[in-house]
């Protein structure tokens, strides 16, 4: 996406460089799982993420659901539309 926004001179000022479907983070485990061959069981309790992350454990564990708005109105053409085949590429899975 740097290079598409790099040849916009209209693109200007923050965008969010996220996938256009967002996942929770169970889902994103599910999917690593399935990709990895491995089984997702064991969930980190939410008071551990609050002492390892402190402020930043509640973001991790509420979540943000951010969308690529400005990037979708530029007409950028997402390489992956969903998750699965997305980590596939990426872990030469």
């Amino acid at each position: 996406a740097t290079g598409f926004l790099m040849e916009y001179e209209e693109a200007r000022g923050p965008f969010n460089l996220v996938a256009p479907h967002p996942v929770t983070n169970a889902e994103m485990m599910r999917a690593l799982g399935r990709v990895l061959h491995r089984p997702v069981w064991l969930p980190v309790p939410a008071f551990a993420l609050r002492l390892l992350l402190g402020e930043m454990g509640q973001t991790v564990l509420e979540g943000r659901r951010i969308v690529p708005r400005r990037l979708i109105e530029l007409g950028y053409t997402f390489r992956f539309l969903e998750l699965l085949p997305a980590l596939k590429d990426l872990l030469g899975a």
